[in-house]
């Protein structure tokens, strides 16, 4: 067995956790005005950045075949 698509499940379990860290951050820009030094789209863009890269990464990997979606339940 082929440690690539382990490796790949790592790598969108963490960009998806870095998304989620993102939204928190934005949210507490949003919720603290006084800083007017860090803009929330700052935040937000890179949540959309990653969010796009973590699609881009599972349509090529299954493209590739580096992995697999899971068969029909039925």
């Amino acid at each position: 067995r082929s440690l690539l698509p382990m490796l790949i499940k790592l790598i969108v379990i963490a960009l998806l956790l870095f998304i989620i860290v993102n939204l928190v951050r934005a949210g507490l820009v949003m919720l603290n005005p006084d800083k007017p030094e860090v803009k929330m789209s700052r935040y937000l863009g890179r949540r959309v950045m990653f969010s796009a890269v973590v699609l881009l990464l599972i349509f090529l990997a299954q493209a590739l075949g580096w992995i697999e979606p899971n068969p029909r339940p039925y």
